[in-house]
């Protein structure tokens, strides 16, 4: 008997624990519908944006008649949560990053917010 409470909680720290990365895997709805309408992230770390229709990013895309790979990273350490997305072309494999910040604003929605001149926003711009 005297060994049935450290079992149980023991338990419960194994069936708790998640890993960060797989908190964000889906198709997630924008708070910028008039920019991008979805953010999708898979269990392989590929991310794509969803906008008019139109698929940026994944394992495989083309932009301007190239080749490319977009991959995420996310640091749920920081407040807000950073968020790196990795744009690599494949055939060269230049790569250029773009950095932002997260927020889950519900179990469907989140916000982000983004800069395409490796700089991070420190606060979300309305």
């Amino acid at each position: 008997m005297k060994y049935l409470f450290p079992l149980f909680i023991f338990s419960l720290f194994i069936f708790n624990t998640s890993n960060p990365k797989e908190d964000i895997i889906g198709k997630w709805k924008s708070d910028r519908i008039n920019e991008i309408e979805f953010f999708t992230f898979d269990a392989e770390g590929y991310a794509s944006f969803e906008s008019q229709g139109q698929i940026l990013g994944g394992k495989e895309f083309s932009l301007h008649g190239e080749k490319g790979k977009m991959t995420y990273s996310i640091n749920i350490e920081t407040t807000p949560i950073e968020i790196d997305y990795t744009i690599t072309k494949l055939q060269s494999g230049e790569s250029k990053k773009i950095l932002g910040i997260l927020e889950f604003l519900d179990t469907n929605s989140i916000k982000i917010d983004l800069k395409f001149d490796e700089e991070r926003p420190l606060n979300f711009s309305e």
